[in-house]
């Protein structure tokens, strides 16, 4: 089993660790949480079997440790809420710290474009970042995400379509709203 298991984190760390890493935006969660899918693909090995393949396997794991990452933050958030009793007030306080310093050092438009993709809904950011920055396949997308090929498509196209409106948005361009 160790052969096998240093075998699948040879190949699919660095792929993980990215998709991880664009969804949450932060180094240290990242790598509580890629530690946390490989703790899940060790105890869950012998149950792989081979309907996909490992990559997808290993990717649907890693989308699911992420979303219930997510929804622990969201329900933190809301006991918080609950607990200080601010109501509408927690709507107005906004998070201005600054974005992971491996994107700050890039251009302008890919911070930009960064920036809008938080904005997508977590389905769109997941079609995406599997899309355009893992380069998968429309099949292993739908795989990993465990949609049809059809509802990666339509994700994908509405995607794109809201990232260009809050990319034009933040670049000073005129929304379809004003056009």
């Amino acid at each position: 089993m160790k052969a096998v298991f240093q075998e699948l984190y040879e190949k699919y760390h660095q792929d993980v660790y990215q998709f991880i890493y664009f969804m949450v935006k932060n180094r240290e969660q990242t790598e509580d949480l890629v530690q946390e899918v490989y703790i899940k693909i060790m105890k869950s090995y012998h149950n792989f079997k081979g309907e996909s393949s490992e990559k997808t396997w290993i990717f649907s794991i890693a989308r699911h440790v992420t979303i219930d990452h997510f929804r622990k933050q969201k329900r933190k958030r809301d006991k918080l809420l609950e607990f200080f009793d601010w109501g509408d007030k927690w709507e107005s306080i906004q998070d201005d710290a600054p974005l992971p310093d491996e994107i700050a050092e890039q251009k302008e438009s890919i911070q930009t474009m960064y920036r809008c993709l938080d904005q997508c809904t977590v389905d769109q950011r997941s079609v995406l970042i599997l899309r355009f920055i893992q380069s998968m396949s429309l099949k292993e997308t739908a795989e990993i995400l465990n949609m049809t090929v059809s509802k990666v498509k339509t994700t994908q196209h509405r995607g794109l379509k809201v990232l260009k409106r809050l990319m034009e948005q933040q670049q000073g361009g005129e929304s379809h709203e004003e056009a």
